[in-house]
Parts: C-alpha cells; structure tokens; sequence
C-alpha cells in the first residue's frame, strides 16, 4: 500500500510542474513586452563609421542586398569584421550595440540595434593592434555616421562598444527576390525576421519536389533546374533551427528581377 505522505508529496510536485509551464506559456504567448533578446550577455568590440556618401549606400555590400534604403534597411545597418562574418552565413542577423568606457564621447543610456549587411575586410598591411582593425581576432563593427552619432559623439573614431544578438523585427513577410537566366536561378532572401540569417533553402516548382539550393554568397542562393512557367514555393531554414514554408510566393508566370513575399519568422 502506497505511503499517504508520498503521494501528497508526489502531487505537489505536479501541480508545481504544471504551473511552472501555464506560467511559461502564458508569458511567452501573450505578453506585450518586447521580445527577450537572443543573448543577454554583452560581448566587447569595437566600432568605426563611415560617411553617408560612401557606396557601400548604393552596393549594399558583401550580403547582396542591393540599395539598402530600397531594400528597407535604412541606414540601420552594419559592417562586420571576419571574426564575426562567419563567410556571409551571418547576413541578415540583427545586433544591439551600446558604447561604453568613454565618458567623453559616449551617449550615456543609448543603443542602437542594426542589421548585418556587409564585410569589413582584413588589411594584412597593418597588425590587429597597429590599423589593421578588421583583422582578425578583432571583433569590429563598422556603422554608417547617422547610426554612430546615436550613441557616440563622430569625434571617438574608434569607439569601444558592447554588443548582443538580438532578435530582429521586421515589417511584412520574408521577400524572395528572383535573378538569374534560363535554368540558372539565383534568389535574393531578404527582411528576415527572427534570427535573421538564413542556413539552407529549399525551391520547389509544381513539377518537382522540394530542391536544396547552394548558397552563392551572402543571402544569395542558387540553383540549376528549369522552374519557368511553374509557379514557385520556398522553405527557409535560419540559425535557429526553425523552417518557414511559403507555398507558391511566386506566380506561374513571374520573371527574373521581380521580388514575392512570403510568411515571416516570429520575433
């Protein structure tokens, strides 16, 4: 026979388990506050800037984008060193940045929050110490002058930051933005939200099944396959282990240059 005080103690412990999770599900699904950021350690780097008329504006950089402003990135953005590039992989990622450890020239109680966009290639010329300060293992962030004057006076030049990944809000659905000819196709993934990168893609037309793409560089994936004339759906895989699945986002009959919408990652 069962001991009475083992099993009231057996219960407790039950009803403990199931208000913890009501507790964490009530949280997390309804509450107003912003979400939790995808780290809260602050890491220390480095940052610089450059001037609004720099082409880096038109190009978009080392990620593909295009026009950053036509793309809806705005000068929200960010340049990063190959320590923490990852090869392009980490394109789309959004950052919280603050500056810190200099009275003179910090913004007391500012941070910004940016998207990565570009590389700030090595100059081998210089030592990591001595100019060089994309070199690695430098972790440096490279910000147009209107995101730097948020929270550091344009006089600091190099600037010591702190900075965590974050999650990344965005306006709309994921954009596929098609390039490429014949049977060579190419898509542009852009206004991710979420994670904000984007590991491995899917394509499938309505005569084929799901195909794997190849990542050209930065969020520019690729394939070798006929989908013309078929009308196209996309699953996307980002850094945090969850895939979104946009059924046909492109009609039978879109066109190479032309961008769809699809569903978006949860913030």
């Amino acid at each position: 026979m069962s001991n009475p005080s083992s099993i009231t103690a057996t219960a407790a412990l039950l009803l403990s388990l199931i208000s913890t999770v009501t507790s964490h599900y009530s949280s997390s699904t309804f509450s107003s506050s912003p979400p939790a950021p995808q780290s809260t350690v602050w890491h220390s780097a480095r940052a610089t800037y450059y001037a609004a008329s720099d082409p880096r504006d038109a190009v978009g950089g080392a990620c593909g984008y295009g026009d950053l402003v036509k793309a809806g990135y705005g000068m929200a953005t960010v340049g990063l060193s190959e320590a923490l590039f990852q090869r392009g992989q980490i394109c789309g990622a959004c950052f919280e940045l603050r500056c810190v450890d200099d009275l003179r020239w910090c913004i007391p109680g500012t941070s910004i929050i940016v998207t990565a966009t570009n590389f700030c290639a090595p100059n081998y010329g210089f030592t990591a110490e001595g100019g060089g300060r994309c070199n690695p293992p430098n972790k440096h962030f490279v910000l147009p002058i209107e995101a730097f004057e948020k929270i550091a006076i344009w006089k600091a030049g190099n600037m010591p930051v702190q900075y965590r990944r974050i999650k990344c809000r965005k306006e709309g659905g994921v954009r596929f933005t098609i390039g490429g000819s014949g049977i060579f196709v190419s898509v542009l993934i852009s206004n991710v939200g979420g994670a904000g990168d984007i590991v491995a893609v899917k394509i499938k037309g309505s005569r084929t099944g799901w195909l794997p793409m190849g990542r050209n560089w930065g969020q520019n994936w690729h394939i070798n396959s006929d989908l013309r004339n078929q009308p196209l759906s996309f699953e996307v895989t980002n850094s945090d282990g969850l895939t979104l699945t946009s059924y046909n986002v492109a009609p039978k009959n879109w066109n190479f240059g032309q961008t769809f919408e699809g569903k978006q990652f949860e913030a």
